[in-house]
């Protein structure tokens, strides 16, 4: 894992210091060197997010009916394209939950892609960044259960339909339920800081020509680990919704 000070995070830290210090204070956290309280993947997650907030107040200010852009399209299949994988994994109601869905996929997507632009990283490839997206997904399926089933039910089901073995069910379906952040976590942090390292690898030894089909590859696995990812969502969701538990 890099251990270098990106230039990105070199500007946060050089002019943000305070900054960085007093968001650490607020949850109770210290930086190790109080000059430099930025770690690489926090920032990168900022340039993440304003590269969204940049991308999509572009296309507001661009969506059209009659000329639709190349962006437009292209955002329209992935809206259309979870839309679908919503109401065939999760049921009729599962749109209503859209929202979050694309949230999870474009997030991930874009921080996947980061690692393409030059001298930046994929901040997936930090165990941070993945685990803080897996106990979002995690909170979120929990809660749209809860609100589905209502709190009491929903916690019950965790004991299981036979009463008597609910002292057994109950703890298997603790240590599934947090297996599903490390399984999400592990899946994500390791297919990118693999994908990324290669590709850097190859920059290094081989001519610029060759690289070129590692970063297909790093882009077709951004894609792929965005879609399992939320995928593998949409699943949890299901389970936690359903009304037959």
């Amino acid at each position: 894992m890099s251990e270098h000070e990106l230039w990105i995070t070199a500007l946060f830290n050089d002019h943000l210091a305070g900054v960085g210090n007093a968001a650490l204070s607020l949850v109770g956290m210290h930086a190790e060197h109080a000059d430099r309280p930025w770690a690489n993947f926090v920032t990168l997650q900022f340039v993440v997010f304003l590269l969204l907030v940049a991308l999509f107040g572009i296309m507001k200010a661009r969506l059209s009916l009659d000329k639709p852009g190349s962006m437009q399209h292209f955002l329209e299949v992935i809206y259309n394209f979870l839309r679908d994988q919503s109401e065939e994994i999760v049921g009729h109601h599962g749109p209503k939950h859209l929202h979050a869905f694309a949230t999870i996929f474009i997030f991930v997507l874009a921080a996947n892609m980061l690692g393409v632009l030059p001298t930046l990283e994929s901040p997936t490839m930090f165990p941070p960044v993945p685990l803080g997206v897996a106990m979002a997904a995690f909170l979120y399926y929990h809660i749209a259960g809860s609100m589905a089933m209502g709190p009491w039910k929903y916690f019950l089901h965790f004991f299981g339909p036979i009463w008597w073995l609910g002292w057994l069910m109950f703890p298997i379906e603790i240590v599934s339920h947090t297996g599903r952040v490390l399984s999400l976590t592990v899946r994500l942090f390791a297919n990118m800081f693999a994908s990324e390292n290669v590709f850097l690898i190859f920059v290094g030894m081989v001519p610029a020509v060759i690289p070129v089909i590692f970063l297909g590859e790093h882009v077709f696995k951004s894609f792929l680990q965005a879609y399992i990812f939320v995928l593998l969502t949409m699943v949890y969701v299901q389970g936690a919704t359903a009304h037959d538990h």
